[in-house]
């Protein structure tokens, strides 16, 4: 017989596993001739890892993938009404359908509540935070620009505070995955966008709020030893997406008959990101803390911060013609188009460079757009039922 500890059956959270034993070179003898197998007991213990904006598009996808893989998730959001409420709690209710639903609490509160964030985490201990509530979309932060600094500045300041308030000596610390956009780009006309561009001429509040966001992980990195990454989303679509997106409204318009508004003549490209690959990546970055590393002499300390940021985007550009035409032909229906000057806050074109993604991870999105817009339209049908 073998002797594995006499029994780990009274710990649930252990398990043994073939890769996680340490074979001798030879079996050991006992006098009763019974072998004792050397082994190494893994701790499969869940992790547990903060989701902000957990009703939101890709949070609750990430709280599902999160889940499915055996952490525990605390999902954090205060539903409110920047777009229909009721596609949000719907989108909580599937997670909340999850095989490992057990695992998932939902904390309803608003990032910019100091008191607030103040109480979740001194309640939860966090292995992990992915940042992902924010104040979204470029336009409307023409309009309503107070709304934008209290969530994506003062919000985030609290996120951080946050992290920090649970650091002790010699323990781990939490990776702060947070969400920051392509929209940092502003004007730059180098394609493809890489991380190493210069990024300080934004041309919306939103993007400076993301911005903004790059410069305060940087800095609490730096002075608390945070290891934090943002990731500049591309133009992210695919099922249970945001209303105010592109595809959301073309869709909705086409099927009820109306025009659609089709900014700067149609003589723009965006790369296109489906939701799956986005969530890939994000929980793939989440397991790859970056470090502290030697500086250089371009840098005044001996070490840099044990923070980046990542363009998560899939590499392939599309004319807003080819991404109306492929919403045209998964509805099997012709959209009427008004031609419409660029709007303020707007960019004519975004191209990810993701090699820095794939060098870390093993991973690029790659999802072609005509299978994303496919199975966006066959959710659109079957969710509103038209």
């Amino acid at each position: 017989m073998l002797y594995l500890a006499h029994s780990v059956g009274f710990i649930p959270s252990l398990l043994i596993s073939l890769t996680a034993l340490r074979l001798n070179s030879t079996f050991k003898k006992k006098p009763s001739s019974s072998l004792i197998l050397d082994i190494t007991i893994v701790s499969t213990e869940a992790r547990t890892i903060l989701v902000t904006g957990a009703a939101g598009f890709i949070g609750s996808y990430v709280s599902e993938r999160l889940l499915s893989r055996g952490d525990r998730v605390i999902g954090l959001d205060n539903l409110n009404d920047y777009y229909d409420p009721s596609l949000k709690q719907a989108r909580l209710d599937r997670v909340a359908a999850h095989p490992n639903a057990q695992a998932f609490t939902c904390v309803k509160a608003s990032l910019e509540d100091r008191g607030a964030m103040e109480r979740l985490f001194t309640q939860h201990h966090f292995d992990g935070v992915v940042h992902l509530a924010a104040q979204a979309g470029v336009r409307y932060s023409l309009s309503h620009p107070h709304t934008y600094i209290d969530s994506n500045i003062t919000g985030f300041l609290n996120i951080l505070e946050g992290v920090r308030s649970q650091i002790r000596p010699g323990a781990p610390r939490a990776h702060l995955v947070y969400a920051s956009s392509s929209s940092v780009y502003g004007g730059n006309t180098q394609l493809p966008f890489s991380e190493d561009q210069d990024v300080d001429r934004p041309v919306s509040l939103y993007a400076a709020t993301k911005k903004a966001n790059e410069l305060m992980g940087h800095t609490y990195s730096h002075l608390f030893g945070i290891p934090a990454t943002g990731l500049r989303f591309f133009t992210v679509y695919g099922p249970w997406g945001r209303p105010d997106m592109a595809a959301f409204k073309f869709v909705k318009a086409i099927l009820a008959g109306e025009t659609i508004e089709v900014y700067n003549h149609g003589q723009m490209q965006r790369d296109f990101t489906y939701v799956d690959d986005i969530v890939e990546g994000v929980v793939r970055v989440l397991d790859q803390p970056p470090i502290a590393e030697p500086a250089g002499s371009d840098f005044a300390f001996e070490q840099t911060a044990p923070h980046r940021v990542l363009n998560i985007g899939n590499h392939h550009p599309e004319p807003l013609t080819e991404f109306i035409a492929a919403i045209e032909d998964a509805l099997g229906m012709t959209a009427k188009r008004q031609l419409m000057p660029m709007q303020p806050g707007d960019v004519p074109a975004t191209y990810a460079e993701t090699e820095k993604l794939k060098a870390l991870t093993g991973f690029a999105p790659y999802t072609p757009l005509r299978t994303g817009i496919q199975r966006f339209v066959d959710w659109y049908r079957g969710y509103y039922k038209v």
